[in-house]
């Protein structure tokens, strides 16, 4: 990508504009050609990444997440990593890639590739995991699986917003789909997340929550928990089972 266009690119990003499907393609994993998974990475005809349209209003998951904390994570945050990472890759000579294939050798690729790699790529989830008509509780195979693995959905909620708790420092909460065929919740520091192959634990994701303080810093200053409780609102259980559903076959 010439640098001029890169920079053209990068503005557009950063203003938060969705790109026309004219000029954007989807990328996915290849176990998963249709479907939920396709639409978490979007490509541009030179194969750069696109920042995915937020598909809500800044001020849509009002009043659990506030809509200045929404801008200012997607048009700063998340189009920092997007157009980082797409420069990582060009100074890597690794435009165009894949980014499933890149997460499993991604700890010889260096550190700007691995952190706005997964900054780019947690972002996508995190958007999607979230929706105006969220909250409650999952139905169908990812009920049935929470209940069979966690024992109950409350227990799984109690789990899940401890693990998200206490992570020490900046990082993700993260349910995933176990090679195991097991569900599992864990924590990665930074934006790592278990796609990656330096990941400690391994697997598909179906569900994050992001607990870097800008996340949740300018409502609930210090207070992490009380950004979790107010999560739990605004899940997209379809989504997320829509995950699951794939990952399952």
């Amino acid at each position: 990508m010439k640098k001029r266009e890169f920079l053209k690119t990068s503005a557009i990003l950063g203003a938060g504009t969705v790109l026309a499907p004219s000029i954007a393609t989807s990328c996915m994993n290849s176990a998963a050609q249709t479907g939920a998974t396709a639409s978490l990475v979007s490509r541009g005809e030179d194969g750069t990444y696109l920042q995915p349209e937020l598909g809500y209003a800044f001020d849509a998951l009002e009043p659990y997440v506030d809509a200045r904390t929404m801008e200012i994570h997607y048009t700063k945050h998340h189009a920092g990593y997007t157009s980082k990472f797409n420069a990582a890759l060009e100074q890597a000579d690794l435009h165009p890639t894949d980014i499933y294939s890149l997460f499993k050798t991604v700890s010889t690729l260096g550190a700007s590739v691995r952190n706005n790699g997964g900054g780019y790529f947690n972002h996508n989830l995190y958007w999607k995991f979230m929706s105006p008509d969220g909250g409650g509780e999952p139905e169908g195979k990812l009920a049935e699986a929470i209940a069979k693995d966690f024992g109950s959905f409350a227990q799984f909620k109690d789990l899940f917003s401890a693990t998200a708790g206490s992570h020490f420092g900046s990082g993700w909460a993260w349910l995933l789909l176990g090679d195991d065929g097991k569900l599992q919740v864990t924590s990665l520091p930074n934006q790592d997340n278990p796609l990656m192959d330096l990941s400690p634990v391994k697997g598909t994701p179906i569900l994050n929550i992001d607990v870097w303080e800008h996340a949740y810093y300018l409502k609930h200053q210090n207070v992490r928990k009380d950004y979790i409780d107010a999560y739990w609102n605004v899940i997209n259980w379809k989504f997320a089972g829509s995950l699951y559903d794939e990952a399952v076959g």
